[in-house]
This record gives C-alpha cells, structure tokens and sequence, in this order.
C-alpha cells in the first residue's frame, strides 16, 4: 500500500509499505482523508516531534472500516482515530482514560512523537482509539482532531473559572491558522464580541473568513496583544494558537481581571527580557490565570463531532477546498491557505 514517510528532516517520501494485519482487538480503517496543519510542517523540518526511524506523517484522519476484526464497528462506518497511544503498555494515564493529560515520557502521539501516523491506505487502530463519525461529515472529518484541541482547551478554560460567575464579553484569538480560524465559530457562539489577531493583509482569504463568522480583526503589525486593551477592550479569555513564545506574557496583560489565557501552540526555544514583577502582579491581584494545554482526550472528540457538525457551510467549504490526491503530499505540505488535506481514496 502507499504511504508518506519520514526518514530524516525535511524530505518526506510516498513509499510502498505492507497492508498492516490488525491484532486481536484492532480495527483496519482504509484513510480517506488526512489533514495537514502546522504541527505537520514542523515535523517534517525536524522542529516537532521525534522520528526514531521511519514514521508515517498525518495525525489528523478520516476513513472507513474496511475490517472490524471482531470489534464492535461495522463494515463501512465513517470513523476518526485519536492521536495519543501509550508507548508500550497501558500506563496509568491511559487507564484512567486521561492520555491527554500524560507527559511527553508518557505517551506517543501518532504522525507527530513516536509513532506511526494516518497518511496511508490503511492502517490498524485499536477499537478503543476510533469515534465514530455521521457519514455526511465524511469529506470534513479531518477537522475532528483540530476542534477536538479546542474543546479541551475550553474546558479547561471552564473549570479555572468556575467558582465564581465569569463575564463572557470578549474573546481573542491569537492567530490565522487552521486551529485559530476554526476556534473562531465556537467563540462566537459563547461570548459578546470575538477578535482574531494576526499577520496577514485584510484581503487575505484567511481574514474575510474570520471576519465572516463574526469576528473583529486585528492585524499585528498595527497593535500588539498587549496593546490591544487600549486599541478594543480587555479581553475575558485569549487563545493562543500560534506557538510564539513572547505571546504567553502579551497574553495575560491583554485580559480583563479575572480573564483567562490558554497556550495551545508550542513554541521553539526563545529568551526575551521579562518584567516578571508585573506579569506575576496582572495575574495575582486580577485574579487572572494562565493555562497551557495539549492535545484531547476521547469526550473532547465527541464534542469536536458536534461541533463539526454545526459548523457553517462557508467554513466546511474553506476549510476543504485545498485537498490532494496522495501523490501530490508534498502540495499539501507546502501550501500556504487555509487548510490542505491529503485525499487517499477519492
């Protein structure tokens, strides 16, 4: 069967691999579709991840059951595989059926850390690793994974707040890429005003479709995050989604008191000067909180599935005009849009 690998940094590869036997308790889903997003990128250039071999890439997927191999799915279901395995057997994370929460020593992550991704004809999933999905979101399934990031994020948002009566207002969203742009519509389903800051021109495609869903746009190079109270409001809750490492104090000193920043994006190595006196102070007598969070567990798949499906049609649509057949990977890795996915069983 074919496959896109990675051997070493910066030179992925479409390479013939042995259909994979599923073991007692795995199912073989045949991938249709396999989103490609930042975290991808930077695997491929060696900044994320670790390949110890060779490592299949994609850890955003949908496909169908072609076996059930004595599991609970059927033939032909419309399934979404998670991301996180245990590396070796169940620790007490995955026991727990938390592997969201585990450390890095904890856990493989399939296309990113240690092991096999999606980005192939098929490919062997223990049941308990695959959601099933209504077959109409097929063609957007690949979505799942992104959305279900959000939703963890969310609820850890949620639980900082909860002891007392937080004010939805105003949310920001730190950034353009495929997991800011779609964190966009779930905001604004849930607080007053939504903003988006970012890089790009105010024709960018990624801009008109942020401004679409609601949002107010901010363009970076006008007003910094931390200028951004002055320039709009404070802001209840800011999302990081970019992975720029100076974006975790700009963050805080964007929030109204008691708001709250969540980091999704992981940042490379970066030293600045810091007036931590200040940063500490804005978070203790504000009230206010930083969170950081990765990927999601199997309920934050499940709200990302409802989610998905109450989408807007123009943002399924943008987010699914950029897809490749399996032959022309190296497209979808190199193309600066809103969203490229991989198409393997067109």
């Amino acid at each position: 069967m074919d496959a896109v690998v990675l051997e070493e940094a910066g030179s992925p590869r479409l390479v013939d691999r042995p259909r994979p036997d599923p073991a007692p308790g795995e199912v073989l889903v045949r991938i249709d579709r396999v989103g490609v997003d930042g975290t991808d990128r930077e695997v491929v250039a060696g900044a994320h991840g670790r390949v110890e071999s060779s490592m299949v890439l994609g850890h955003e997927a949908v496909g169908t059951v072609a076996d059930p191999n004595g599991t609970a799915f059927e033939p032909g279901e419309t399934v979404v595989p998670t991301v996180r395995r245990p590396p070796g057997d169940h620790n007490e994370y995955f026991r727990r059926g938390e592997p969201d929460m585990a450390p890095m020593d904890a856990t493989v992550e399939c296309g990113i850390d240690g092991a096999d991704g999606f980005m192939a004809e098929f490919v062997a999933v223990p049941s308990e690793y695959l959601l099933r999905l209504p077959e109409r979101l097929a063609p957007a399934g690949f979505l799942v994974e992104p959305l279900s990031v959000t939703a963890k994020a969310l609820e850890l948002v949620e639980a900082s707040r909860e002891p007392f009566t937080w004010e939805r207002n105003r949310a920001l969203v730190l950034g353009t890429g495929s997991l800011g742009l779609l964190t966009l519509p779930v905001l604004d389903d849930r607080f007053e005003e939504v903003y988006c800051l970012g890089r790009r021109d105010r024709d960018d495609p990624a801009v008109q479709l942020a401004e679409s869903v609601g949002a107010t746009y901010v363009d970076s190079r006008e007003t910094a995050v931390d200028d951004v109270p002055g320039a709009h409001a404070p802001m209840d809750l800011v999302v990081e989604a970019t992975g720029h490492a100076p974006h975790a104090a700009e963050s805080v000193a964007a929030l109204a008191p008691n708001g709250v920043a969540a980091l999704l994006g992981v940042p490379t190595d970066h030293e600045a000067p810091v007036e931590l006196g200040e940063l500490h102070r804005e978070l203790v007598v504000g009230n206010r909180a930083l969170i950081g969070s990765v990927n999601a567990g199997y309920s934050h798949f499940e709200q990302a599935v409802e989610w998905l499906d109450a989408l807007p049609a123009s943002v399924v649509d943008a987010f699914t005009e950029h897809v490749y057949p399996l032959a022309e990977f190296e497209a979808a890795l190199d193309r600066d849009v809103i969203k490229t996915a991989v198409e393997l069983d067109p």
